[in-house]
């Protein structure tokens, strides 16, 4: 990761970023294909997938009328899911949530991507992260910071895949190299990701079933409803899921030089607790209580109601 303009690679990464690339495409290179996994309906309940939204992804332009370049960012997460792995408690929820000081990551990427614009004085632009109807991935892709796994996530030779993508959609050409090549598939015959998914989610090279997920079950149902089949081989799974992301041999390396030097966020104290005594503290809360409490954080998105069904799920187990 070379200097940015203004921004040297030492204050890129003070803001957790472990790369960073330029394109001037608007156009996904994958559109295609995604239309056709919505077609197959694989976006399950994810309907801002495939509502007016999914058209929305055709370009850049669509969304940002005077898009002519992208900075796209990869915002790293590796520290704290080295700590989780060896200060493992009762319960796991996807690193992420605790990965950027236990902030909902929407707000913590656009404070450090609103940071570096105005560092690099742009006037008019916006950001994406994964809220706006953007093929965030893809747009890393033709931007050379990566390749798609069997998984469907963007992997990187050098960072693995424990990063969040965010971007700056500018409406000017900045002075930047624009065209990379497009990484090769580092894959090959390996399918541990696949294998190791408990609820056989990944259901070919790259496609992903929603309606299978673990992370779709735990973050994007917030009302009762069955788990998926093999949900039950997870006893500690509450939010989010890991696992293909833990077995892929590209995050070895990321994982073995994380600094683990991370203080406990304050909320997660709530979860130090046995199953049923956390139920009960979730039963005798109010919504609203639920809310304030983890309000700007990832687990604010279930709902005390979402979350109940999460764990309600592991005392039948």
């Amino acid at each position: 990761m070379d200097q940015l303009l203004s921004l040297s690679k030492e204050r890129l990464s003070n803001l957790q970023i472990v790369d960073w690339s330029y394109t001037e495409s608007d156009i996904p290179l994958t559109f295609e294909q995604y239309d056709q996994w919505v077609e197959n309906k694989l976006n399950g309940k994810l309907t801002y997938l495939s509502d007016e939204r999914k058209e929305k992804r055709k370009s850049l332009k669509s969304i940002f009328a005077e898009f002519e370049s992208a900075l796209v960012f990869l915002f790293d997460y590796t520290p704290e899911r080295k700590r989780l792995l060896e200060q493992s408690n009762n319960y796991q929820l996807a690193s992420y949530v605790t990965g950027f000081e236990g902030i909902d990551y929407h707000y913590w990427i656009k404070d450090k991507l609103d940071f570096i614009a105005k560092e690099l004085a742009l006037e008019n632009y916006t950001f994406s992260i994964d809220a706006q109807p953007v093929l965030e991935r893809d747009l890393a892709y033709r931007a050379g910071l990566g390749w798609f796994g069997k998984n469907s996530m963007l992997i990187s030779k050098k960072h693995g895949s424990f990063f969040l993508i965010g971007s700056l959609l500018i409406s000017k050409k900045l002075d930047l190299p624009k065209e990379h090549d497009i990484e090769t598939d580092h894959c090959g015959n390996c399918t541990r990701c696949i294998d190791a998914c408990p609820t056989n989610a990944i259901i070919d090279n790259k496609v992903l079933d929603a309606s299978r997920c673990i992370s779709t079950f735990t973050i994007e149902e917030f009302k009762p409803t069955p788990a998926p089949q093999g949900f039950e081989k997870v006893e500690s799974i509450i939010f989010g899921c890991d696992i293909c992301q833990d077995v892929c041999p590209w995050n070895n390396k990321p994982l073995q030089k994380a600094d683990i030097s991370h203080d406990e966020v304050e909320w997660m104290q709530f979860f130090n607790d046995d199953l049923e005594n956390l139920i009960q503290k979730l039963n005798l809360m109010s919504n609203r209580e639920y809310k304030r409490k983890f309000k700007g954080t990832p687990l604010e998105r279930t709902g005390r109601v979402g979350m109940l069904k999460n764990l309600q799920a592991k005392l039948k187990l």
